[in-house]
């Protein structure tokens, strides 16, 4: 059987290649080449040119989730320290949240000791920021009240002494020679270095010499 020419695939694309010379053949599939080339060039850049777009949207918008998210954006809610002491299981300073009653401080702390008296303090009463909670064993006398219920300014003690430990401000003024401001480094002291041991420490505060103290020792207790 004769072979058949093979079929020249320019001439397929362009009739007249057929006719055309070497030359001729040679250019128009150039020219295609270059055709298709240019379109595939051109679909790359525009599919990149997209996705570029997208890909700065979706890190802008990582940014702004990082922004929300930032811990420090937020606000803190208000606090209460409270010095807890006395009958309790763990002795010291507890934070709570503003609003807290005693209640919560003794929760904090541990709860109440074997020996704490629960009549011996007001579980239902706010606390204030600063104060010292004193809960007392079965049997003792409850001290006066600190922070938010400290003595009025000239009231006296049911024991007529005030107690260093859990004096306010307006129970120490009414001491002699023990003004608000000295009144004020005596809690001071009291925080820093934690409750009296000894009405004699009472020298270390500053302001509270000899002499000051002489008048105080018999008015005063722990």
């Amino acid at each position: 059987m004769p072979a058949r020419d093979a079929v020249d695939p320019l001439a397929v694309l362009d009739p007249s290649a057929r006719r055309a010379g070497p030359r001729v053949r040679v250019g128009v599939g150039a020219a295609v080449v270059l055709f298709v080339l240019a379109v595939a060039v051109a679909a790359l850049m525009s599919f990149g040119a997209g996705g570029g777009g997208d890909q700065s949207r979706i890190e802008a918008s990582d940014d702004r989730a990082d922004a929300s998210a930032d811990p420090s954006s937020t606000v803190a809610a208000p606090t209460v320290l409270v010095h807890v002491l006395g009958a309790v299981v763990r002795p010291g300073l507890v934070e709570l949240d503003a609003g807290a009653r005693v209640v919560d401080a003794i929760a904090a702390a541990g709860g109440l000791a074997p020996d704490a008296d629960p009549a011996g303090v007001n579980l239902a009463r706010l606390l204030v920021d600063g104060e010292q909670l004193a809960v007392p064993v079965i049997g003792q006398a409850p001290p006066p009240a600190a922070g938010g219920g400290a003595t009025a300014p000239g009231a006296v003690p049911a024991d007529g002494l005030v107690h260093l430990n859990s004096a306010g401000v307006a129970e120490l003024d009414t001491l002699p020679r023990i003004g608000p401001a000295l009144a004020q480094r005596i809690l001071d002291w009291r925080e820093a270095n934690g409750p009296f041991t000894s009405v004699d420490q009472l020298l270390d505060v500053a302001g509270i010499g000899d002499t000051v103290f002489a008048g105080l020792e018999s008015l005063v207790a722990l």
